[in-house]
């Protein structure tokens, strides 16, 4: 009878000890999937930042454009259009988008200022008096730095989400992670057209529309 009781404690040990184990590795594998997570989180973060200094710096290259004779108005308007579309785009600052529809609305918005202040850049060869223009340089310069640092920071972002996924998709992780509710995430795409020049149009015969100020 005790060698029989002896028996069921051994098994019933060997049991908790081996539930033990799994809680343990378990628990392991969700924090290892948060660290992931928020280093994703982290990164994101920085890429709004790149994409806020963008458009902070917008509105101080239009006024200074506007200065130049005879600057193309289409021009103008895109770039300011393109920076309000923007703001039409609502996501979380601080959490990477579960959503692909979301992320790509994002990405579609950011990429108007982005095309649009190509565009300037371009047009902006045919006036020397800009191109000699103190404030303007500095303030090209620093857009062509932040349009790369906005490059860089996406392929970081590409890089934690390809992290990320590919543990939380690998089995036994993904055991942990459907039961802790992770999900993928979305990966910034290549911009349709990127890899062509801008067309450039001069409109200087036109009479300029009417703003309101």
């Amino acid at each position: 009878m005790k060698k029989g009781l002896l028996g069921v404690g051994i098994v019933l040990a060997g049991l908790v000890g081996l539930a033990v184990i799994f809680l343990m590795w378990g628990v392991g594998k969700n924090n290892a999937m948060v660290a992931k997570r928020n280093a994703m989180d982290a990164q994101w973060a920085q890429v709004q930042n790149v994409y806020q200094r963008r458009t902070d710096l917008i509105p101080n290259l239009v006024q200074t454009v506007k200065g130049a004779a005879d600057f193309e108005r289409g021009t103008l308007e895109a770039v300011v259009n393109a920076r309000a579309s923007v703001g039409q785009v609502n996501v979380n600052a601080t959490q990477a988008p579960d959503d692909p529809a979301t992320l790509q609305k994002f990405q579609a918005a950011q990429d108007q200022p982005g095309s649009a202040l190509s565009q300037l850049l371009v047009v902006v060869e045919k006036y020397p008096e800009l191109r000699a223009n103190n404030n303007f340089v500095g303030l090209q310069t620093q857009l062509e730095g932040t349009e790369n640092r906005i490059s860089v920071e996406r392929m970081k972002y590409n890089d934690t989400v390809r992290d990320y996924n590919t543990y939380i998709q690998t089995f036994p992780n993904s055991v942990i992670a459907g039961l802790r509710n992770f999900n993928t995430k979305p990966y910034f795409e290549a911009t349709a057209g990127s890899d062509r020049p801008p067309q450039v149009q001069f409109d200087f015969g036109k009479t300029p529309a009417a703003t309101n100020r």
